[in-house]
Parts: C-alpha cells; sequence; structure tokens
C-alpha cells in the first residue's frame, strides 16, 4: 500500500478514504454519490477534490467501520441501476427511504432528515394546495420525492417541470423561466445564499406539509441480500448520531438540526 498522505488521496479522479491499520485486509466499499453538484451534500471542486455533508459521513462512517471506502460517482438516474449491477456498494446521494425505493434496495437508518422546501421570487406567496400552485410553473429533479409528489399531486394543478439535476432546475429559476422549484429544505436554504440567489432576489417561500410520498428520512442505499453490509451501516451509524462528531460536521453546513427522529 502506498504511503500517499489522506490530502493526495482526496484529491484523486477516485475519493479513497483510509480507515483501519489493517486496510490491506479490508473490504473495499464502493460509495456511489450522484456525479451532479448537490451543494452542500456532495460536489466536486475544480481540483478534483471531494467535499460536503455526506462526503464528511462517509468518511466517518468508514474510519467507525474500519473500512478502505472509495466513492463512485454515478448520474443520479442511474445509481440504483448501478448499486443492482454491483458497480457500488452503497448508495450515499440523499436519497429519501421510500415504500417504492424498498420494493428494490433496502436501506439502512436514516442518517439525516429535512423538510420539503420552495424557492421563488421573494414576496411570491405560496401555499401547498391546489389553489396555491394553480398555474405556477414548478421545477423539480427527476427521480426525487419533490417529483414523485408534483406528479401525484399537483401535475394536472401546476405546470411541472421535470429536470435531469438540480443545477438546471435552478438556473431555469435564476433565469426567470420557472416560478418556483421544490426540493430538499436543506439544499434550497443553500441555494437561496448563493450570490446568484440573492441578485435574482430568491427566497425560501414555503414548507411543503409532510406527505408519506416524502418518505422516512434519508439513510443509505444497499442491496437486499446485503444484510451483513446493512447491519454494519446500521451500527455505524447508529453510533455517529450519538457523538459530537455528527453535530460538528452538520454545524458546518447548516443552521438547523438535520438529526433524524426516527
Amino acid at each position: 500500500m502506498s504511503n500517499r498522505t489522506l490530502a493526495q488521496w482526496l484529491g484523486s479522479a477516485t475519493l479513497l478514504f483510509l480507515a483501519g491499520t489493517g486496510m490491506a485486509q479490508a473490504q473495499t466499499l464502493h460509495f456511489g454519490v450522484a456525479a451532479e453538484p448537490y451543494p452542500p451534500f456532495a460536489e466536486k471542486r475544480p481540483d478534483g477534490q471531494w467535499q460536503g455533508f455526506e462526503i464528511d459521513l462517509i468518511k466517518k462512517l468508514c474510519e467507525e467501520m474500519k473500512s478502505q471506502c472509495e466513492i463512485d460517482e454515478i448520474a443520479w438516474d442511474g445509481i440504483i441501476p448501478s448499486l443492482l449491477a454491483k458497480k457500488i456498494d452503497v448508495i450515499f446521494a440523499s436519497m429519501s427511504v421510500t415504500d417504492e425505493r424498498k420494493k428494490q434496495i433496502a436501506f439502512s437508518v436514516p442518517y439525516y432528515d429535512s423538510a420539503i422546501g420552495i424557492v421563488g421570487r421573494e414576496g411570491t406567496k405560496v401555499e401547498v394546495t391546489p389553489e396555491g400552485l394553480k398555474g405556477k410553473t414548478v421545477g423539480v429533479q427527476i427521480s426525487t420525492v419533490s417529483a414523485n409528489f408534483m406528479k401525484a399531486k399537483y401535475e394536472h394543478i401546476a405546470d411541472v417541470k421535470y429536470y435531469d439535476t438540480q443545477d438546471s432546475a435552478n438556473a431555469d429559476l435564476l433565469a426567470g423561466r420557472i416560478d418556483l422549484v421544490m426540493a430538499d429544505g436543506t439544499a434550497v436554504d443553500a441555494f437561496v445564499k448563493t450570490p446568484d440567489a440573492k441578485q435574482a432576489k430568491l427566497a425560501n417561500l414555503a414548507t411543503a406539509p409532510h406527505d408519506p410520498i416524502f418518505g422516512e428520512g434519508v439513510g443509505a442505499g444497499m442491496r437486499q441480500g446485503d444484510t451483513a453490509l446493512k447491519a454494519q451501516l446500521d451500527t455505524a451509524i447508529t453510533t455517529l448520531l450519538k457523538s459530537p462528531d455528527y453535530d460538528k460536521i452538520s454545524g458546518k453546513y447548516f443552521d438547523i438540526s438535520v438529526k433524524p427522529n426516527f
């Protein structure tokens, strides 16, 4: 095993976290994250280094499990097929735990949770009701709980636009091509703090009322037969949630608690 430093590993094309002393014998776990930037959860900097809340959590979890772990970037709409094809071992990409997804894959205990937020121009009055969304053009990222919610509840009331990436939806909102964007509340909060959003006078306008479609928090996805890995991750996540390290990590990125209450 090379004696490269952790910083050098972080700068490699495939992020490698080294944890524990018996690395030669440790199983290499491949954590799949979305290739598309999703700040503040995971994004690749221009120098090739990964950063974000979920990246920091992966590092801590791998240290706890004493596992050698690699991060593989996968397009969001192909991330479950990549898991099922055994190209990765774990999905760690802000994936909400839903009954529909549980038909295909298994989930760990939740490692964070946040409400669904709606962003638009300052002063816009928004209610997540048929009357409140009628005539509005709402952008959502495909294969997300926000997209599922809008498709099931409001597709024939609002003009729902589906995007391959969250960045594309945000860009259309900035350009004035859509009225609103619905997404994970913490991602919405981070977006409205960006210089572009401030210049466009965007604001976090509302929080969607909880719906079963939104799931049971965010968990790590695994193949249904990987019961030993699930048990290992469940233990590591539970330990981290009880540790001051979790609050320290989340405090770097969020002004509110994202600790799940499940």
